[in-house]
């Protein structure tokens, strides 16, 4: 037992007038108090490292603050660093397999060093019975499943605070825009992966029976190759808690060590029995009866006589690693007590991926939770579908902040690693580092852009060949803007066309937009129908002479209001004024097949439409506020999402050139068959009544020779089959590789 003592006294001489004027300003200190709180002026740090007495490093040791729900996690070299107000306490440091080492501090100080040292629990043989008959393990594992369900009958609502670091591993440091990360091609599998990217949250989070979640991300701070928005990685959000009947994994639930059905499910036998402190803890190793049904293997750690779930240490099977991009997925969780009932006290998740033997990527998940409260009141309206909700200053946070706020230390590697990556941010980057040959657009800065290599030039029989000039804005002004401006001439047609266009985001998530478009160019006939690029139809026609396409020119403007009304409700709405005229053929050139003509350019209906339009999208799905947008998510599992326009053309009242109305509907829905297996569907209709231009009819999508699309109609070609009253359905399983697990193919 160890006792600091307080810290040192400092003795001030102040002058009177001084603390005459320091007396005045005591109310307003006290206000700026009451704001900020005292918790973050009285709040120090304990610091120090977890090892045996043989000074081996105890990885992921906790740390339990005596008669309190407070405590942390080491990290994996058994460093610990825990947060606490002023006063006295009782620190135990605890892990399988050892006695539990108590030390007393009196806290007025920050203090550094405080180190634990474990001594190893040895069991004697006279404490292990094996009787003959039943696997001893099957017995364990139905009393814990008993001893669960009691547990979740008292278990309510919960709140908890978590603080969640994710590490990242390359071969080669990589950029990242927007929520998109660029990798470069690794050398061979022997280069070592190095730390490239670190994320680091803190947040609270709720729940309450039955299956109400939310979690408040109230800071977070990352390496600066990330933009915040992707920080929103939370320790509640991604845990998997093995408690549960299913844990869910990339959007597959896999039976839990104690499911109801884990007995049917998996194999269990005791690989050891260990001691903490001076209570028995069976070490149980658990794998799937059956090799081909996905599901966990390795350990898991019960104790003796209360059989309650503390730990495990576990990996996914190959079953449940689908398409086996993953190498290794790797989960160490533990449990602690908090007001009688075992709750998760940290998560660590490993995993590495190898795409294509092309790019390796290594991703660590490290969080510790922690400050329970059981089975509080929460009010009902504290959950809506936002599951996760990053507050407005959760980046404004200093590095005060963070120096006083509960953590897992860094490792001197990781230390390193966001020096390295902060100089390479801060290093000048030229055109030349941002251009590529093989990209579509060339980035001037985070911002701005011009059209790439592959975007400067196309061909096509009306306007032959052709030069395009475009500027791009992106997530401009708080990524509130995105505008584009494209310039394009025709060599053949001789003519120089443009299009503008700009969007608004307005609201805290931006879930309001305004949107305006001006045009004067040349579109693609049932544009809607066409999955391919340009790239694909220019070679087509300069090496194959065959073109797919057919083109009209439109010249006109537009403009929408669309919102969030309601959380699952968008509604919109917009006008459009255009002109369509004809397109004719004015190129037959080709490098090969000089002696076959291009197919002549269908005429359309030449008219002018002056149109009203409106809108709604509904979608049930939960969604993220990560600081900017409200991001929607199924986790992996099924649902389904409905759209509709409505397009209103009026002679009388808006002075367009014919009277029509058209309406269109489409569902599309994502589904869960078996395992990983799973169902797209898409559905179209649409439906007119009046006179509606040939060109705003709708082709069934259908394909070229060479390549062939998703959702679309295998047999047909391209604008082979249109008209303004259609229902078309498209139905796209995907068995993963399940067929084969499911046939016991060897290998796999």
């Amino acid at each position: 037992m160890l006792t600091f003592k307080s810290g040192l006294l400092l003795q001030l001489k102040i002058p009177k007038q001084t603390l005459i004027q320091f007396m005045k300003l005591i109310p307003n200190l006290l206000v700026l108090l009451f704001i900020t709180g005292t918790t973050f002026a009285q709040q120090f740090s304990v610091s120090g490292k977890i090892t045996s007495t043989e000074l081996a490093e105890l990885s992921y040791a906790n740390v339990r603050v005596m008669n309190t729900n407070l405590g942390t996690a080491a990290n994996v070299e058994g460093e610990y660093d825990l947060k606490l107000q002023a006063g006295n306490y009782f620190l135990i440091a605890s892990y399988i397999g050892y006695y539990s080492d108590t030390i007393f501090v009196e806290l007025n100080r920050n203090i550094n060093g405080l180190d634990f040292f474990l001594q190893q629990a040895k069991l004697t043989l006279a404490d292990v019975v094996i009787k003959p008959g039943e696997n001893p393990a099957l017995d364990i594992i139905r009393k814990a499943i008993e001893e669960k369900k009691k547990r979740n009958e008292q278990l309510i609502s919960y709140e908890f605070e978590a603080y969640t670091k994710g590490i990242v591993r390359t071969e080669e440091d990589f950029s990242t825009k927007g929520n998109s990360v660029g990798l470069g091609i690794g050398s061979d599998d022997s280069t070592e992966l190095k730390i490239t990217g670190i994320l680091e949250n803190k947040s609270k989070g709720f729940y309450k029976k039955p299956d109400n979640y939310k979690e408040i991300i109230i800071a977070r701070k990352q390496s600066a190759n990330f933009p915040p928005s992707i920080n929103t990685v939370s320790g509640g959000r991604v845990i998997q808690n093995f408690y549960d009947d299913d844990v869910n994994f990339f959007g597959r639930d896999l039976p839990g060590p104690l499911s109801d059905n884990a007995l049917n499910y998996y194999y269990f036998y005791i690989e050891q029995v260990v001691l903490m402190n001076d209570r028995k803890v069976y070490q149980i190793f658990m794998a799937p009866d059956n090799y081909v049904d996905p599901g966990f293997e390795g350990s898991i750690f019960i104790t003796d006589s209360t059989f309650d779930l503390i730990k495990v240490n576990l990996r996914l099977n190959r079953s449940a690693n689908t398409g086996g991009i993953f190498d290794t997925i790797s989960v160490i969780q533990q449990f602690d007590e908090y007001d009688h009932i075992y709750m998760p006290a940290d998560y660590r998740l490993f995993l590495t991926a190898n795409f294509l033997g092309l790019v390796r990527v290594g991703f660590e998940l490290n969080s510790i939770l922690y400050d329970y409260k059981i089975n509080p009141h929460i009010p009902d309206d504290q959950f809506t579908k936002a599951i996760v909700t990053v507050l407005p200053d959760a980046d404004k946070k200093d590095s005060l902040y963070w120096v006083s706020t509960q953590s897992i230390p860094n490792t001197l590697e990781e230390d390193s690693a966001y020096e390295r990556i902060d100089s390479i941010d801060r290093a000048p980057v030229s055109f030349w580092d941002r251009f590529s040959f093989l990209s579509t657009r060339t980035y001037l800065s985070d911002s701005f852009a011009l059209n790439g290599s592959l975007n400067f030039y196309h061909f096509n029989r009306v306007e032959g060949h052709s030069l395009k000039l475009g500027l791009y804005i992106d997530d401009y002004f708080k990524r509130r803007l995105n505008s584009s401006l494209e310039l394009s001439y025709g060599f053949s047609d001789k003519k120089l066309k443009t299009d503008f266009s700009a969007e608004y985001l307005l609201g805290d998530y931006r879930t309001y937009s305004l949107t305006f478009n001006a045009y004067n160019k040349l579109k693609i006939l049932f544009g809607t129908s066409d999955a391919y690029n340009d790239l694909t139809a220019t070679l087509l026609a300069l090496l194959n002479k065959e073109e797919f396409r057919d083109y009209y020119y439109s010249n006109g403007l537009d403009f929408e209001i669309e919102g969030e009304v309601f959380p699952v409700l968008e509604l919109s709405a917009g006008f459009i004024n255009r002109t369509d005229k004809s397109a004719q053929n004015n190129s037959d050139f080709s490098f090969f097949k000089k002696d076959k003509s291009y197919k002549e350019n269908p005429p359309i209906y030449e008219t002018k439409i002056n149109a009203l339009t409106a809108g709604f999208k509904l979608d049930f799905r939960d969604y993220i506020e990560d600081g900017y947008f409200r991001r929607r998510t199924s986790f992996g599992r099924s649902y389904i999402l409905f759209s509709g326009d409505v397009t209103y053309s009026s002679k009388e009242l808006l002075s367009s050139n014919l009277d029509f109305i058209t309406y269109e509907l489409r569902i599309r829905s994502f589904l869960r068959t078996f395992r990983s297996a799973y169902l797209n569907m898409r559905v179209y209709t649409m439906y007119n009544d009046g006179t509606l231009p040939y060109q705003n009819m709708y082709a069934l999508p259908g394909n070229i020779n060479l390549v062939s699309k998703n959702y679309t109609f295998r047999t047909l070609r391209v604008n082979e089959v249109f008209g303004d009253r259609v229902i078309t359905v498209n139905f796209e399983h995907n068995f993963r590789d399940e067929l084969f697990k499911m046939f016991n193919i060897p290998g796999l």
